[in-house]
């Protein structure tokens, strides 16, 4: 279809294919979207426009524990009132708002950015590890909290890690399998993540 027949501006057509780029949205979801920044304001449309290009903009990596920050170190590596005795190791960093909700965990964490996956390609030098192992090194280290996902890249990663931790003389737990297999930690409900940490077991 050439773009004089198209029934809709190319501009809108534009938007709606870079809407349905995002994960989650469909092409019906993208058309609504696109239309309702239509009806918007200028200053909507604004607003929406400058909060992605601050993102990309403004947002790093901690460079302790790899959580996406707008300050180095991030809020939470900083904060001397968290326990700084443990670290709980997430895939991605959006595992870490999942935990943080729940109020219970008060330690630090440790975002690999991903998990093995030799079916993907994915392999321990693809993922923060090396940084991690690094930073294990601290003697104020007690305990680290296996806080990878229930599907089977995050078991695998799991394993692999607690047999490079294992041999430092640190504690290791797994999150207690109230997460059912397969399920991924930033959509568990607080409760479930609740007692998936205050349950949690020593390997």
């Amino acid at each position: 279809m050439n773009e004089n027949s198209q029934p809709t501006a190319e501009p809108i057509n534009r938007l709606i294919r870079e809407f349905n780029k995002l994960p989650g949205i469909g092409p019906k979801s993208a058309q609504r979207i696109a239309f309702y920044l239509l009806r918007a304001s200028e200053e909507n449309a604004r607003d929406l426009a400058e909060a992605v290009l601050s993102v990309k903009s403004q947002i790093t990596l901690c460079s302790s524990c790899f959580n996406v920050t707008d300050s180095n170190p991030c809020r939470i590596c900083s904060n001397l009132e968290r326990d700084h005795t443990k670290i709980c190791i997430v895939e991605q960093p959006q595992d870490i708002l999942a935990l943080e909700h729940t109020r219970v965990y008060k330690g630090l964490y440790h975002v690999l950015h991903g998990a093995i996956s030799p079916t993907e390609g994915v392999g321990t030098e693809d993922i923060r590890m090396r940084e991690l192992l690094d930073r294990l090194k601290n003697d104020t280290i007690e305990e680290v909290i296996l806080a990878t996902n229930t599907n089977m890249e995050g078991q695998q990663t799991a394993m692999y890690l607690h047999h490079l931790i294992s041999n430092l003389n640190i504690k290791v737990t797994r999150l207690a399998m109230g997460l059912p297999f397969g399920t991924e930690l930033e959509y568990a409900d607080d409760v479930t993540l609740t007692r998936a940490l205050e349950g949690r077991q020593e390997l």
